[in-house]
């Protein structure tokens, strides 16, 4: 299941210290340049390659964050 949230419901999952896996889908260098507390990467164009070893259980909870509308 896919669901949305805001900045704000991210911030209190942050804040809360909620038990989730944060991805950033940011290319190498903005994620080094600058990334949200805890978030790993997950370059668009290496989805396929790292998101088994990065991602292995399949029952946690992701919340994807994209500095791109897309």
């Amino acid at each position: 299941m896919t669901n949305t949230i805001s900045r704000e419901e991210l911030k209190g999952k942050l804040d809360r210290g909620d038990k989730f896996l944060l991805v950033e889908t940011l290319p190498a260098q903005a994620f080094h340049h600058a990334h949200l507390p805890g978030a790993i990467n997950l370059p668009p164009d290496r989805v396929d390659e790292l998101a088994p070893a990065l991602l292995p259980d399949k029952g946690s909870e992701i919340v994807v964050y994209c500095a791109n509308p897309t």
